[in-house]
């Protein structure tokens, strides 16, 4: 639960959030708007996991169908333009599994799981005033000198050298429950999955190193998804995910196999579908539920955004505007 101060960093942070959508496109999304694509799959449960990671849809041996967008974190420049893959970013990789039983914390969608996860395993932001700094920082109103932990983390995160996003590992930076537990969990690419050992020209080389595996070439895809288990707050914290958790104090534990088949799904139909589906760590069982007051933050502000952008979409859909060669 958040305590009233808490709940008033939410609302500032949301507030922000929520005029930055209307700037750019309030129909548009915000979070990771520019998608690399949307692939369908399978996340396969391993089998003789021990007891204590037998919970929620690790419990049982089967396969789940999952739908897995990729995508880059940086915000639109403006509609229809996005940044370039050339250029420095966070990758994105959001699953989420299907035919899910059982009540979930969010009761918009009731068969699903998502796993949300980015190309490191920390985050660049303490706590919940690091966002409301950051955006005091982006209107000029802050000393960037006062931040200089937070943007060197940054610039770290946004430093990688990404040849496909088909050949990374992804992280969860925050800590999730497992039960009775607190983990973390990564997705870590298999090595037949790497198509190049450099970054490609195009500006949308991401995409098109996607396509070319699983589309030209024909390839499935393959990663192991992982968790590691807490140990105490001072090697494995909650809430600072600034710090990562070392694999010499929690090991890395494979959970699950995800496949992707090669298929064909650079579509318009396709992208129409990317566009409508929204992944966030809170649609889950409660035995997967996020820890941590920055999760908690996420919980209001992904469904805020959410629901403020399918508002407006559906606003479109009943009342057509005029065009604007502006917009």
């Amino acid at each position: 639960m958040t305590n009233p101060q808490q709940e008033a960093i939410i609302d500032a942070i949301l507030a922000d959030s929520l005029a930055k959508q209307e700037e750019k496109g309030p129909d548009l999304r915000q979070l990771h708007p520019k998608s690399h694509g949307l692939v369908w799959g399978e996340f396969i449960i391993e089998e003789n996991l021990p007891d204590t990671l037998r919970v929620g849809v690790f419990k049982t041996v089967r396969n789940y169908p999952v739908w897995i967008r990729f995508s880059n974190a940086s915000s639109l420049e403006e509609r229809g333009k996005f940044k370039s893959d050339k250029e420095p970013d966070v990758r994105g990789m959001a699953i989420k599994l299907m035919n899910v039983e059982g009540e979930k914390v969010l009761d918009d969608e009731e068969k699903t799981q998502d796993f949300v996860l980015v190309n490191s395993f920390i985050f660049f932001l303490r706590d919940l005033q690091g966002y409301v700094n950051l955006a005091k920082l982006q209107k000029g109103e802050l000393d960037p000198a006062s931040m200089s932990y937070e943007l060197g983390l940054l610039a770290k995160m946004n430093a990688q050298q990404v040849s496909s996003p088909l050949s990374i590992q992804y992280g969860s930076t925050t800590s999730y429950q497992l039960g009775n537990q607190a983990i973390k969990f990564c997705v870590r690419s298999h090595a037949d999955n790497e198509t190049s050992n450099s970054p490609g020209d195009s500006e949308n080389y991401l995409r098109e190193a996607i396509v070319k595996h699983l589309t030209t070439e024909g390839k499935d895809a393959y990663f192991d998804f992982l968790v590691q288990l807490y140990v105490n707050d001072e090697k494995t914290p909650i809430e600072d995910s600034t710090i990562e958790w070392q694999q010499i104090d929690s090991p890395f534990v494979k959970v699950a196999t995800i496949k992707i088949p090669s298929q064909v799904f650079d579509t318009e139909e396709r992208k129409r579908l990317d566009e409508g589906l929204s992944f966030t760590p809170w649609h889950t069982l409660p035995e997967h539920q996020p820890l941590g007051a920055l999760n908690l933050a996420r919980k209001k502000i992904y469904q805020e955004a959410t629901r403020n952008r399918r508002e407006h979409i559906q606003q479109r859909l009943r009342e057509p505007q005029p065009y604007d060669q502006n917009n």
